[in-house]
């Protein structure tokens, strides 16, 4: 933003200057749009018989006030600030940019906007008095007395939402023992600082460092739920706000994404589902459009959506009549229920048994197609009319469009229109950085704005069908909220899943992370994006800030300094400000206008509006149509727009070169660096000032398919692991981005910095699960012998840490099964995948080596659950099966050893077994994954794992054997009989 508050010159780009020396109020030339214009260019302006405003057309000064221009500092202006705030009154449109989100380049007024912004002010301008008169009428035909009541009823209106705090009697006994745990940590480092152990200093060292490590993320864990909350909507108070009998719906428009890449990997049948749950939701028709992105240009996605538009015009009505819920008939047609609850009318059961008889015919369709794709022609694919598939070479293709319905299009078979639904693939061409999903979500977000231009988003990977129709509703009670909408980037809704086992063995649905800590975020500023299930506000996708940013608060020095500036004002030191100022950010404005000088025939207020579209230019591409469309706050399309040509400009922005030169990836849309795009770019949003929500219905919004076997679990949680490595060794790592703006709050930056530096937690996890095996196999421990302070230190240490998780569990509802699976995983997730994406992670960001993992399938014959006994191998297996093996044996050593000592050698036995057991108990769902099915581990695995434990043992027993050579010399002097 600009220090010194005061905008530039729209003709020769100098400061405009005070309206007097002795005022602090900016020099307004045009009181009516406060066009930028500094006084010696007014002179000149009304020298020269130019007595107009250049933007509005209205003359600068009333009647009798141009008699001299000596007397121009009395004439009365309107300042800067004052104006601005006029504007915000009246609806303008009124956008702040946030410092964070700009290039060094950008020009921003005081209140954060950019100056190319308030100069296309004019555009909106225009097309405000083009609406007036329209306005005018529609208000004179509303009698005063109804509008009055209206106004009245909507004062007097019920919330859309409410907060519900949790329980004192719940959060209070939590919170004393957070702090409670947090002091007996510190008394407990004390005193293992303090003790060192003299006879294993390597081990105890090592154990003492990971102890800290293992504190400081509990910290970074813990304190960001310190104030988590509940909320609940209220849809019918929204309805009978937006949606009145007799007159247009006012609900807001949302463009559905969804995105998917290969059909053979991703089913297209599970796409369909998706797709027609996005048909069939309980929204209004002309307020929904589906985007489908079709990021390896497959012809079989492509036939796969026709066949499901054409499918659509029996399912949406069906499901709309009847009330179906879930509206994946997938999903509906499994579900094992007594559908005819709650069912009134005799037709249900015939036509739910035609619609089942359709539906199966669809997958039969469906799946031929699939069966006819294994095998690619070897000219490649050709459409129907005898053309080639465009999309033959995945890495060369042109961008391709096709619009299946619409509100012109196709109707279903009751005649209703139905939503659009439109396939979309991008444009790929070799030597380009194509980004992956978050740049085929961006090319999403710039198609949509030029077809539908919804303001708000919802995306979905394919996999996640909509299970409760009335999610989009949900979302709207908060986003439509006049308290709450402005401020809010994205309402994030829980991720739920099909298809898990009961057990949950290896933790696929994240309860823990779900229900506890996005409640936790919450109560801060918000929960993080996850990458699915997200109600997007498009104004925030663009790097806009929120249209009120909170106070930035003084510091001490800036207090100090402003009072010394009032005490002793120094001219020079204004000065010297406004030129640093002046030389900054004078070099964008000054290349622009050298630019548009070389071209003929424009006059000055052409030049400013070129000027602007150059700066949008710069953020958003070179495309007219969707520039115009940004400025619209409330969607829609621009009257100006022709609707023939907006295929043709929507196969513009999704080309390959258009986001080159651009903010596209950096400070708009879905941010780039990271396979966890998602992470980060709610991070960006977060330190622009907005918030977000989390929403939790009670019938859950979305549902999707996990990864249920355990290799393939590993590499998801690999992935993830990775892309926080890559967001830590980036510019945008929350250690250190985003200070500047003062917006993110701290434990909301605890929160994210939690997210980053997790995976390194596998560096002291997993030495300090190999620590109880070595001081078994050595006869030596990490702990020396425990005085009466110190048992209790470590008994009150145990028992915190289990009262902390007891009163989680409390007050989050969450599960004593789910928390301890959560646990399991939380170590088998961290000795392999969180350890192999730290090793990735830095071999990809600073060697540019990307290393990827293989994995290969068996057969399973198993019906239900199947997946689950599916192994796989993968080199991520081998780590957590070394340290079983490790901990077994050292744990048979130690007994053996124990039993060779005598009695005296039991108590110290107790301790170290009991740390190996609870390596091993931890590790049980990874061992029994690893059995598979028929309950006997691979022989690769085994061979792998005993021969690391071997080496491992040996190389220990050669550095430090059992018994010290010392030792046996003085034992051998010594003993001269037989019976010594």
């Amino acid at each position: 933003m600009m220090e010194s508050g005061i905008p530039l010159c729209s003709t020769c780009g100098e400061l405009v200057g005070f309206s007097s020396s002795s005022s602090d109020e900016v020099f307004v030339a045009c009181s009516n749009c406060n066009y930028p214009l500094c006084r010696s260019c007014l002179e000149e302006e009304i020298r020269e018989n130019r007595e107009s405003c250049l933007r509005c057309g209205e003359p600068y000064f009333h009647a009798g006030e141009k008699d001299s221009l000596k007397d121009l500092e009395s004439v009365e202006h309107v300042t800067m600030a004052s104006r601005l705030q006029d504007d915000q009154d009246d609806g303008v449109h009124a956008r702040n940019l946030s410092n964070l989100s700009m290039t060094e380049s950008e020009l921003n007024d005081v209140s954060g906007n950019p100056i190319w912004k308030n100069r296309v002010q004019s555009w909106k301008e225009k097309k405000i008095k083009k609406n007036a008169d329209k306005k005018a009428l529609k208000k004179t035909q509303v009698p005063l007395e109804q509008q009055m009541e209206a106004k009245e009823s909507q004062e007097a209106g019920k919330p859309f939402s409410a907060i519900i705090p949790i329980s004192r009697n719940k959060l209070t006994p939590y919170r004393a023992v957070i702090i409670l745990r947090l002091i007996i940590l510190g008394l407990f480092f004390h005193y293992r600082i303090t003790n060192p152990v003299d006879s294993a200093y390597g081990l105890w060292l090592t154990s003492v460092i990971c102890e800290v490590w293992f504190a400081f993320s509990w910290v970074l864990d813990q304190f960001p739920k310190w104030s988590p909350i509940c909320r609940e909507t209220y849809i019918d108070t929204l309805s009978s706000r937006y949606e009145m009998e007799g007159e247009s719906c006012m609900l807001a428009s949302v463009d559905f994404f969804v995105s998917t890449v290969d059909p053979l990997k991703e089913p297209p049948l599970v796409t369909a589902n998706t797709v027609l749950s996005i048909l069939a939701v309980d929204y209004p028709v002309e307020k929904v459009s589906c985007y489908v992105s079709d990021d390896g240009a497959a012809m079989l996605t492509f036939e796969a959506m026709a066949e499901t538009a054409e499918f659509a015009t029996k399912w949406v009505p069906f499901c709309k009549k009847y009330l179906i819920e879930p509206r994946a008939p997938e999903f509906y047609f499994s579900q094992k229920f007594d559908y005819l609850k709650d069912k009134v009318q005799p037709s249900f059961v015939k036509e739910r048994r035609a619609m089942k008889r359709d539906y199966e015919e669809y997958k039969v369709r469906i799946n031929a197609l699939v069966a006819k794709a294994q095998k690619t022609p070897e000219d490649g694919w050709v459409m129907q009319d005898g053309t080639p598939w465009p999309g033959n070479n995945t890495r060369d293709h042109p961008g391709m469009i096709q619009v299946f319905l619409g509100h012109s299009g196709a109707h279903d078979i009751e005649g209703n229109e139905l939503p659009r639904l439109v396939y979309v693939s991008r444009e790929k061409r070799p030597g380009y950085q194509h980004h992956k999903k978050a740049g085929a979500m961006n090319a999403l977000v710039r198609v949509s704005a030029v077809l539908t231009n919804a303001p708000y988003i919802l995306n979905l990977d394919c996999d996640h069908y909509v299970n409760n129709s009335k999610a989009v509703r949900e979302a709207m009670c908060f986003m439509m909220d006049p308290q709450v909408g402005p401020h809010l980037c994205y309402v994030q809704f829980p991720q739920r899943f099909d298809g898990i086992d009961r057990s949950d063995r290896y933790a696929n649905r994240n309860i823990v992370f779900f229900d506890v800590n996005m409640k936790g975020l919450d109560g801060i500023q918000g929960p993080v994006y996850v990458g699915t299930g997200c109600v997007f506000n498009r104004q925030a996708l663009y790097g806009y800030g929120p249209t009120s940013l909170p106070t930035l608060p003084k510091s001490s020095f800036c207090s100090w300094c402003c009072s010394c500036c009032c005490c002793c004002p120094s001219k020079k030191a204004s000065k010297d400000k406004n030129e640093s100022f002046k030389d900054s950010r004078r070099e964008d404005l000054n290349a622009a206008i050298f630019n548009l000088k070389e071209i003929d025939n424009y006059d000055e207020y052409e030049r400013s509006m070129l000027i602007s579209q150059m700066s949008f230019e710069k953020s958003f591409g070179l495309s007219s149509v969707f520039i115009e469309s940004t400025l619209m706050e409330n969607g829609g399309l621009p009257e100006s727009v022709n609707s023939s040509t907006l295929i043709k400009e929507a196969i513009h922005v999704i080309s390959c070169g258009y986001e080159e030169k651009t903010e596209w990836g950096k400070e708009i849309g879905w941010i780039y660096g990271s396979v966890t795009e998602d992470i980060l770019t709610g991070f960006k949003m977060h330190c622009r000032g907005w918030r977000s929500i989390y929403c939790m219905p009670l019938r859950p919004a979305f549902k999707g398919s996990a990864p249920i076997n355990l290799s393939d679990r590993l590499h998801q949680v690999l992935r993830w692991a990775l892309g926080s490595v890559e967001i830590f060794l980036s510019r945008h790592c929350p250690l250190w981005y985003g200070y500047g703006g003062g917006r993110l709050k701290w434990l909301q930056r605890l929160a994210y910095i939690n997210t980053i530096v997790y995976p390194f937690t596998s560096l002291p996890l997993i030495a300090y699960c190999s620590l109880p095996a070595i001081c078994l196999l050595t006869g030596k421990f990490i702990i020396p012998t425990l005085s009466n302070v110190a048992s209790m230190l470590f008994l009150g240490l145990f028992i915190s840490i289990i009262l902390t998780s007891v009163l989680e569990l409390r007050w989050s509802g969450v599960g004593v099964e789910d928390w301890w699976r959560n646990e399991q995983f939380w170590v088998i997730g961290g000795v392999s995948a969180h350890l192999f994406a730290v090793f990735q992670g830095f071999l990809k960001m600073l060697a540019g080596v990307d290393t990827n993992f293989t994995v290969t399938a068996k057969a399973s014959d198993d019906a239900e659950f199947g997946e689950l006994y599916v192994f796989k191998w993968t080199t991520l297996l081998i780590p957590p099966t070394t340290l079983i093996v490790l901990n077994m044996v050292g744990v048979v050593a130690g007994f053996s050893d124990a039993l060779n000592s005598g009695y005296e050698a039991w108590g110290p036995l107790f301790g170290k077994v009991f740390f190996s057991l609870w390596v091993i108990l931890h590790l049980y769902p990874f061992l029994k994954g690893l059995m598979g099915r028929q309950n006997r581990t691979p022989t690769i695995v085994v061979l792998w794992s005993v021969l690391l434990a071997s080496v491992f043992s040996l190389l220990w027993v050669k550095i430090d054997p059992f018994i010290s050579n010392t030792d046996d010399s003085s034992g051998s002097q010594g003993c001269n009989s037989i019976d010594c």
